[in-house]
């Protein structure tokens, strides 16, 4: 059997995204979200293969969102502590009005899904750390791809330990970051005695 067309799968992911805000993970059903979209239950599981797989892919979709906001965020600054900044300030305070997002983190009948932004997050990091590589190195040529993978790495990682465990306001979670990433890839400078 075919996969579904784009807008098909589009239709899945919405309503599965609308149902998990609204029901919580444990009580949305495969048959409730081919309803919600309608489809059959089949074109839903040979989509997404399952639940698990299915809440996964709303997330990813999600992060996509922040991606693109993080893109136009650092495409908005000549500097890189600036740019940095604005797109963590950026995630952290999307985050905080996103459904969804709350669903999974306040424990909202979403409990079950915060592995996918924790223990298992895998997917998630790699796809925003990856993005945000190729577009600071379009951005800013000069810089070290080691290094800033490295950092860049670590900011995402920080990034989204205070999307669950917020640290202090977002204005100043953002400012240490950017200070954190700019610091790691200044060039080392042999000091002088």
């Amino acid at each position: 059997m075919d996969t579904p067309q784009r807008p098909v799968r589009e239709a899945l992911l919405n309503a599965a995204a609308e149902l998990l805000v609204e029901r919580g993970y444990r009580a949305v059903r495969m048959q409730d979200v081919a309803e919600a979209a309608g489809v059959s239950r089949q074109t839903l599981y040979n989509e997404f293969g399952d639940k698990w797989g299915l809440a996964q892919a709303v997330v990813l979709r999600d992060n996509e969102r922040y991606l693109d906001g993080i893109d136009q965020a650092l495409s908005q600054h000549r500097d890189l502590r600036s740019a940095v900044e604005a797109a963590v300030l950026f995630t952290l305070e999307l985050s905080a009005d996103d459904p969804l997002k709350k669903t999974v983190l306040t424990g909202a009948g979403g409990e079950e899904m915060l592995p996918l932004l924790t223990t298992q997050a895998q997917p998630v990091l790699f796809t925003a750390s990856e993005r945000i590589l190729d577009h600071a190195l379009a951005r800013w040529p000069h810089l070290d791809r080691e290094r800033l993978a490295e950092v860049a790495d670590a900011a995402v990682r920080l990034t989204m330990s205070h999307l669950v465990l917020p640290g202090g306001p977002p204005e100043h979670v953002a400012r240490f970051i950017a200070r954190m990433v700019t610091r790691y890839l200044e060039p080392s400078v042999p000091k002088t005695r």
